[in-house]
Protein backbone atom coordinates (compact mmCIF):
# COMPACT_ATOMS: atom_id res chain seq x y z
CA UNK A 1 0.00 0.00 0.00
CA UNK A 2 1.56 3.35 -1.03
CA UNK A 3 1.98 6.12 1.52
CA UNK A 4 -0.69 8.84 1.33
CA UNK A 5 -1.31 11.90 3.46
CA UNK A 6 -4.61 12.09 5.29
CA UNK A 7 -6.84 14.84 3.92
CA UNK A 8 -8.12 15.72 7.43
CA UNK A 9 -6.45 16.05 10.81
CA UNK A 10 -7.41 13.41 13.41
CA UNK A 11 -8.45 14.35 16.94
CA UNK A 12 -8.13 12.21 20.10
CA UNK A 13 -11.27 10.86 21.68
CA UNK A 14 -12.21 8.15 24.16
CA UNK A 15 -15.75 7.11 23.35
CA UNK A 16 -17.25 3.65 23.87
CA UNK A 17 -19.91 2.66 21.31
CA UNK A 18 -21.47 -0.37 19.67
CA UNK A 19 -20.85 -1.29 16.06
CA UNK A 20 -22.32 -3.80 13.65
CA UNK A 21 -20.52 -6.15 11.30
CA UNK A 22 -23.11 -8.07 9.31
CA UNK A 23 -25.33 -9.86 11.82
CA UNK A 24 -22.84 -9.40 14.68
CA UNK A 25 -22.69 -6.53 17.15
CA UNK A 26 -19.58 -5.56 19.06
CA UNK A 27 -18.36 -2.90 21.46
CA UNK A 28 -15.49 -0.66 20.62
CA UNK A 29 -13.63 2.40 21.76
CA UNK A 30 -13.18 5.24 19.32
CA UNK A 31 -9.66 6.60 19.88
CA UNK A 32 -9.61 9.35 17.28
CA UNK A 33 -11.73 10.79 14.54
CA UNK A 34 -11.66 13.04 11.53
CA UNK A 35 -14.33 14.14 9.11
CA UNK A 36 -13.62 11.09 6.98
CA UNK A 37 -12.69 8.28 9.37
CA UNK A 38 -12.11 6.79 12.80
CA UNK A 39 -9.53 4.71 14.68
CA UNK A 40 -11.14 2.14 16.94
CA UNK A 41 -10.41 -0.93 19.00
CA UNK A 42 -13.15 -3.49 19.35
CA UNK A 43 -14.11 -6.97 20.40
CA UNK A 44 -14.90 -8.29 16.90
CA UNK A 45 -11.91 -9.15 14.68
CA UNK A 46 -11.83 -6.99 11.55
CA UNK A 47 -10.06 -7.29 8.21
CA UNK A 48 -9.33 -4.59 5.63
CA UNK A 49 -12.21 -4.25 3.19
CA UNK A 50 -14.94 -5.34 5.63
CA UNK A 51 -17.83 -2.97 6.25
CA UNK A 52 -19.00 -1.67 9.61
CA UNK A 53 -22.01 0.37 10.68
CA UNK A 54 -22.26 2.66 13.70
CA UNK A 55 -25.96 2.80 14.65
CA UNK A 56 -27.85 5.96 15.55
CA UNK A 57 -28.01 5.18 19.29
CA UNK A 58 -24.62 6.88 19.74
CA UNK A 59 -25.87 10.17 18.26
CA UNK A 60 -23.95 9.32 15.14
CA UNK A 61 -25.11 7.27 12.24
CA UNK A 62 -22.58 5.88 9.85
CA UNK A 63 -24.49 3.56 7.56
CA UNK A 64 -21.33 2.17 6.02
CA UNK A 65 -17.64 2.47 6.82
CA UNK A 66 -14.86 0.37 5.31
CA UNK A 67 -12.00 -1.04 7.34
CA UNK A 68 -8.78 0.46 5.93
CA UNK A 69 -6.31 -1.41 8.16
CA UNK A 70 -6.33 -3.63 11.23
CA UNK A 71 -3.79 -4.77 13.84
CA UNK A 72 -5.15 -7.15 16.45
CA UNK A 73 -8.20 -5.50 17.99
CA UNK A 74 -7.33 -2.07 16.60
CA UNK A 75 -8.60 -0.91 13.21
CA UNK A 76 -9.35 2.20 11.20
CA UNK A 77 -12.43 2.85 9.11
CA UNK A 78 -13.21 5.35 6.40
CA UNK A 79 -16.73 6.71 6.13
CA UNK A 80 -18.52 5.59 2.97
CA UNK A 81 -22.17 6.37 3.75
CA UNK A 82 -22.85 8.87 6.51
CA UNK A 83 -26.15 10.54 7.30
CA UNK A 84 -26.29 14.28 6.40
CA UNK A 85 -27.04 15.36 9.99
CA UNK A 86 -24.12 13.27 11.26
CA UNK A 87 -21.80 14.69 8.61
CA UNK A 88 -22.79 18.23 9.65
CA UNK A 89 -22.32 17.34 13.35
CA UNK A 90 -18.84 15.91 12.66
CA UNK A 91 -17.76 18.98 10.71
CA UNK A 92 -19.03 21.24 13.50
CA UNK A 93 -17.31 19.12 16.16
CA UNK A 94 -13.99 19.05 14.27
CA UNK A 95 -14.17 22.80 13.67
CA UNK A 96 -14.60 23.35 17.42
CA UNK A 97 -11.69 21.00 18.17
CA UNK A 98 -9.46 23.01 15.85
CA UNK A 99 -10.41 26.20 17.71
CA UNK A 100 -10.39 24.74 21.25
CA UNK A 101 -8.52 21.45 21.51
CA UNK A 102 -10.18 20.42 24.80
CA UNK A 103 -12.44 17.37 24.51
CA UNK A 104 -15.96 18.33 23.43
CA UNK A 105 -18.97 16.01 23.61
CA UNK A 106 -20.79 15.26 20.33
Amino acid sequence: MPFTLRPFRRFPLHWIVTYNVGLFQGKCTIWNLSCTGWRLSGDLPMRPGETVTLPNEQRIEVSEAVVRWSRGQEFAVGNVVIEPHTHARLHHYVKRLVQEPAEIVL
